[in-house]
Parts: C-alpha cells; sequence; structure tokens
C-alpha cells in the first residue's frame, strides 16, 4: 500500500505512518500536523519539516494533479469551518557571499561557487550535508597526501629506499595523488568550470587551474588537500552562526491547543493557525503566537523579550507574544498575528538578514576580486610565454612551473572568504552572546560609538531576584514571617515566590499547609494555614484588606531607594505582621565593564521598564549620574531613546539581554 493510498482517510484521522520514513510513531508524538483535514503525524522533527517543505512529494501519485486536487479539498475544507492544508515553503536559496543570488532550489552560486544556502532558517535544518561531504574529502586528501609527502621529500634525504627512486616511486605517488586530485579535489574542478561557463571567474578558477596543470604529483594533492581543510574550517564557521538563529526558533512552541467552533480541543501545528482562532494556554506552556487574552488570567514570563524576570500579569484584553512562557494559570487567547507576522518570526528574519547584510569593506572586496582574478590569469599566461621564448632549457617545464606558482600563489582566498566569514562569525557570535546585529555595516561602524544605553534587569543585575531581608511585626518573629511567606508561596513558579522559598530552605523553615489558596491577580496571594487566613502582597492587597502599612513606610522607602528592593507585606485579616523585601543583585562583572567604557570615555546611560526608585537605587551604586538614568521605559521607547541621543550628535550602541533590546 503506497503512501499515498494510506494518507486519503477521513478528515480528522491521523496518518499511522510516517509519509515520510514510512516508519509508525507513537500515539504521543509532539511532531504532528494538520493536512487537508486529516492530522499526521511524524517519528521526528526532521521528517516533519520535510513534509512541511513539500507535502506533495511524500504522498505519491502525479504531482500535478495531486497538487490540484489538494488545492480544490483544501478549499472546500477551509470553507466548511475546518483547518486550512500546510502549504508547501517558499523558501528561497541564496549565496553568504553574494545575498543578490537568490533561487527555488540549493545548488552552487554562479559567481563564486559556493554552495546556496536557505534564506528562510529552519529550528531543524538536519545535518549539513556539505560540510559531511567536505570532511570525507579532507580527510581522505590528508591520509594519501601524507605518505605522498613523504616519498617525494624524503627521498632528497635519504629516508627513501632507492628501490622508490626510479618509475615504481613514480606510479606508487601516482597511484597516491589521484584520488586526492580527481576525487577529493573535484568540487573544486566543477566550481572552476561553473566559473568559466558563466564568466565570473573567482578563486575555484585559479584552484582548478593551479591543480589541473601542476607537474609535481604532491604538490598537486597538498594544495587540493590545504584547500579542502579551508573549506571546511569555513563550512564549520558558517555552520555555528545559524546556531544562534535555531535558538531563537526552538523559543516558539510545536504546537497550539486549538478550540473549535463546536467547543473541542486540539493540538495542531502552528503552520495551520489562521487569524481569529481561539488558543487555550496552560500552565507551563509557551505562547504559541501574538494575541490577546479574551478569557482567564495568568503571569506571563515576558523576559526572552524585555530582559525584565518578574512575570508579567495578564487579564481578559492583554497582549501576548509567541514564544513567551506563561507561569501560572490558565487562559484562552485570540491569534492575532501567526506565521511570518509574529514579533519572534521578525526578530528571527532580523538576525538571518544581518547575516546575509554586506559590509562597505566586503563591497569593496567583490570589487576588486572580479578584477584580481582575470588579471591573475593574465599575468600567469605572460609569465609562461616569457619563460617559453627566452627562458633556459627546459624551456616548457619552466613556463609551465612558473604559470601554476603564479597561479597558485596568487588564490585570493583571504580577499574572497575572510572578509565575509569574519563579519558572519561576528554577528553570529554576538547573537549567540545576546547581541542582535542590524547588519554587517554596523559592525565597521562600533569602533566609532562613543555612548551607550544598556538596559538593567539581566545586563547590569543578575535578572532574578534573591532574598533581602524580613520584617516581623505583631508579636512575631523573622522566621515566622518567612516561614508564613513561603508556606503561601510553596509551587509557585514566580521568582519572587522561588526567592522566598530558598530563603526558608537556607534557614532550614518547615513550610505549613496551606489550604483555600487564592492566587489574586496583580496584587498576591492569600491562603488559610492552621485555620487562620493570611495575605502575602502589595500595597494594593492591604489597601483591599485594610491593613495599615504606614508604620514602615519610612523603611520600605528606604530599602527601595538604597537598595532597590521589592517589598510584599504580610498580613492576618486586616493586621500587619510584616513583611519580606527582595531585590536583584549587581552582576560582579557590571562595575569593571562599566568602568572600561567610562575609560574610553564612552557615556553609559541606564534604560530601565523599573520604576524610579529602584532604577536610581542601582545606578547610584553603578556609579551613573542622575541624567543618564532613565526608568519607566517601554520596549518601544528604547528606540526612541537612541534616537535622543543620535540627535545630540552621539554614535550610540544599545546593549540588552532581552530579545527587545
Amino acid at each position: 500500500m503506497t503512501h499515498h493510498n494510506e494518507f486519503n482517510q477521513s478528515p480528522g484521522v491521523a496518518e499511522k505512518r510516517d509519509p515520510v520514513c514510512g516508519m509508525t510513531p507513537n500515539a504521543d508524538t509532539p511532531h504532528r500536523l494538520m493536512h487537508e483535514g486529516a492530522e499526521v503525524l511524524f517519528c521526528s522533527a526532521g521528517c516533519k519539516t520535510k513534509f512541511e517543505n513539500d507535502p506533495v512529494k511524500y504522498l505519491g501519485g502525479n504531482r500535478h494533479e495531486a497538487s490540484g486536487d489538494a488545492h480544490s479539498h483544501a478549499h472546500h475544507m477551509h470553507n466548511a469551518g475546518a483547518p486550512p492544508p500546510v502549504v508547501a515553503s517558499s523558501s528561497k536559496w541564496t549565496c553568504p557571499m553574494h545575498p543578490e543570488i537568490v533561487r527555488d532550489g540549493p545548488g552552487s552560486c554562479p559567481i563564486c561557487g559556493m554552495a546556496l544556502e536557505p534564506m528562510s532558517p529552519s529550528a531543524d535544518d538536519g545535518p549539513n550535508l556539505e560540510l559531511i561531504d567536505m570532511t570525507r574529502r579532507m580527510w581522505v586528501g590528508a591520509a594519501l597526501s601524507a605518505p605522498l609527502l613523504f616519498l617525494e621529500m624524503g627521498a632528497h634525504i635519504g629516508l627513501v629506499p632507492m628501490a622508490l627512486h626510479g618509475p615504481l616511486g613514480q606510479w606508487l605517488q601516482l597511484f597516491l595523488a589521484a584520488p586526492v586530485v580527481l576525487w577529493a579535489g573535484w568540487p573544486f574542478f566543477e566550481r572552476g568550470w561553473a566559473s568559466v561557463r558563466t564568466g565570473h571567474l573567482n578563486m575555484f578558477t585559479l584552484i582548478a587551474l593551479g591543480v589541473g596543470v601542476a607537474v609535481y604529483f604532491e604538490a598537486a594533492a597538498i594544495i587540493t588537500t590545504l584547500v579542502l581543510v579551508g573549506q571546511v574550517l569555513e563550512l564549520r564557521a558558517r555552520s555555528r552562526t545559524s546556531q544562534a538563529i535555531k535558538a531563537l526558533l526552538k523559543l516558539a512552541p510545536d504546537t497550539a491547543r486549538r478550540i473549535g467552533p463546536d467547543g473541542q480541543e486540539q493540538d495542531v501545528a502552528l503552520a495551520v493557525l489562521i487569524v481569529g482562532d481561539h488558543l487555550r494556554v496552560r500552565p507551563g506552556e509557551r505562547v504559541p503566537v501574538d494575541g490577546a487574552v479574551v478569557e482567564g488570567s495568568s503571569a506571563v514570563d515576558e523576559s526572552m523579550l524585555t530582559g525584565e524576570p518578574i512575570p508579567v500579569e495578564k487579564t481578559s484584553g492583554s497582549p501576548v507574544s509567541g514564544g513567551t512562557l506563561n507561569a501560572r494559570g490558565s487562559f484562552i487567547m485570540r491569534a492575532e498575528k501567526v506565521g511570518a507576522d509574529t514579533l519572534l518570526a521578525r526578530i528571527v528574519e532580523m538576525v538571518a538578514q544581518a547575516q546575509r547584510s554586506r559590509a562597505p569593506i566586503q563591497r569593496m572586496a567583490d570589487q576588486v576580486s572580479a578584477w584580481f582574478v582575470p588579471a591573475v590569469i593574465g599575468v600567469a599566461l605572460l609569465a609562461a610565454l616569457i619563460w617559453g621564448a627566452v627562458g633556459p632549457e627546459p624551456r616548457l617545464a619552466y613556463a609551465l612551473l612558473t604559470a601554476v606558482g603564479v597561479l597558485i600563489i596568487a588564490c585570493p582566498c583571504a580577499l574572497g572568504l575572510a572578509t565575509p566569514m569574519s563579519i558572519m562569525v561576528g554577528v553570529g557570535r554576538a547573537a549567540q552572546a545576546g547581541v542582535l546585529v542590524r547588519d554587517a555595516a554596523a559592525l565597521e561602524t562600533l569602533e566609532k560609538v562613543n555612548a551607550v544605553i544598556v538596559d538593567k534587569t539581566g545586563t547590569l543585575t543578575e535578572g532574578r531576584p534573591v532574598f533581602l531581608s524580613a520584617k516581623a511585626m505583631a508579636g512575631q518573629t523573622e522566621n515566622d514571617v518567612l516561614r508564613i511567606a513561603a508556606s503561601l508561596e510553596a509551587g509557585s513558579e514566580h521568582p519572587l515566590a522561588t526567592a522566598i522559598i530558598a530563603a526558608s530552605t537556607d534557614r532550614t523553615l518547615t513550610l505549613d499547609k496551606v489550604e483555600s489558596f487564592e492566587a489574586i491577580t496583580g496584587k498576591g496571594v492569600a491562603g488559610d494555614i492552621g485555620g487562620i487566613h493570611y495575605a502575602l502582597g502589595n500595597e494594593d492587597l492591604m489597601r483591599d484588606l485594610g491593613a495599615d502599612a504606614s508604620s514602615v513606610s519610612e523603611e520600605i522607602n528606604s530599602l527601595r531607594e538604597k537598595r532597590g528592593a521589592t517589598v510584599m507585606y504580610l498580613s492576618q485579616g486586616n493586621r500587619l505582621l510584616g513583611y519580606v523585601a527582595v531585590a536583584d543583585p549587581i552582576k560582579p562583572s557590571a562595575i569593571e565593564a562599566l568602568r572600561g567604557l567610562r575609560e574610553a570615555k564612552i557615556r553609559v546611560i541606564m534604560a530601565t521598564g523599573d520604576a524610579l526608585g529602584t532604577a536610581q537605587a542601582v545606578g547610584r551604586e553603578l556609579g551613573f549620574e542622575a541624567a543618564d538614568i532613565r526608568a519607566n521605559v517601554k520596549p518601544e521607547g528604547k528606540a526612541a531613546l537612541v534616537a535622543e541621543f543620535k540627535a545630540q550628535g552621539l554614535r550610540v550602541a544599545m546593549a540588552g539581554d532581552g530579545v527587545n533590546d
């Protein structure tokens, strides 16, 4: 039975076998998607990605007819309220050195001969087949070139037996060199010929010519092997640059739990979501796409976007972004931006474009290369003609050796590869460290920067709150306040709760069982311990309960001003029992880093979304002037802040740990 026949079944029935590899996946596999009304299961993410890129290929039958049937069936199912089919990916392929070259599929660049890469990154592209192939060729070339080099060079210093000095040795060298040049180096001949055919002479032109006309076996083999080493190093560097993009892509979940018109819930692939779909997000899950909460409430960890460690309370109407983490609570959201329109997808595309962008110096290198390669070939021919005409005997041999020497030595590998590769590696390595480079030209501008705007949380501070102090009142002890607070927060994943619970563990306090637990959105928590009702939260919660916190307001204001503390009050009914304070500690490396920037005469400005008091407390400890502390800065306000300092004539850089930075 063919995969095509197996796939044609009633809508909504899961495909039992993986249409890509033919294996039978587990029923609970997370790798699944909807296609033409039927759910298809896959044994791995790699098979799922291949199917998404070209589903018709794995369904069998006539491609044209299958495509037409799929389109007709998809139209009918979509109008009937069923999910739309997965559309084959329209990813384009481009050259990493010449981004103006864009093709519909993989191949070689007609300008430089390098392998094309997909423009739209994927979280699971599978192994780098070109790197695997070049690595295999390199090791074969090295294994055969080593004895070849020994045979030739050893003969000159008496390490090789006399029997191998004559024809036998020559035949042995030919036997060793032929596989290196003709098999290991074959891609260079292919690319060299393509450069001649298309009229774009490049470094592969020189390599193919030089190796092809070389008169010494060991020279041809060693040159081929060394070029292969360079290719492997280059491919490894390019492979590392894609890791940052893949890490960003993996922030989004593979599936979303969609609520149908009949109220039934089903896990579907993100690719089938459309604007208007209602999705359920459960505790601990990542938000699948951008949208807004329509029912329920929760706290969402948006640190991947803002860098702030405190989850943001979400209620009906609150916006949510794909890739952020739902810390607690369940809610239903409406999808408003899907696919390439989500914020995470746009950020990924920005990083991909930055890696493909070209700096001014790279454009100059390309212009030089365009003239340099034909000039080298011309010089090699001229040298051969002169040696052949007026050189000593044997003239032909000397002419050939001279031409080969010019071709090989003048190969512009550094000119053609070092500049673009340094840009790609620089952008990729920066992305791995949390620095998103807008484009390659920004790297050249960086050395002219004289002002740096830095985020606070997670950049200057650790990005995670730790216990600072506790205050006891009304006959309680400090340990009593900490124990009750930790008991109320037990089981919570909120960073503030984690700090309090960690402090109680350090003091070996035994937590109490909490009954009638209640999470009060945006204010705190409450519950009964031993029949007594307690509440832990902010000033708003205390005000609602009628608990008077004025007696500790002065010391709390001091904590906030000097330590940038976050304070949670503990009450029993309407009686204040004390408070617990936590703070985000400064990174040990922040002070040294700021000192280095200031010594370089670079102005540093701190921008944070925190309140002014917290910002000033951290700023004073780090030596910031009052004018260089900006508080209550929203994500969109950071771009305005950059524009403000640029208007003052400064060259501005931005440093932060959040994606929005």
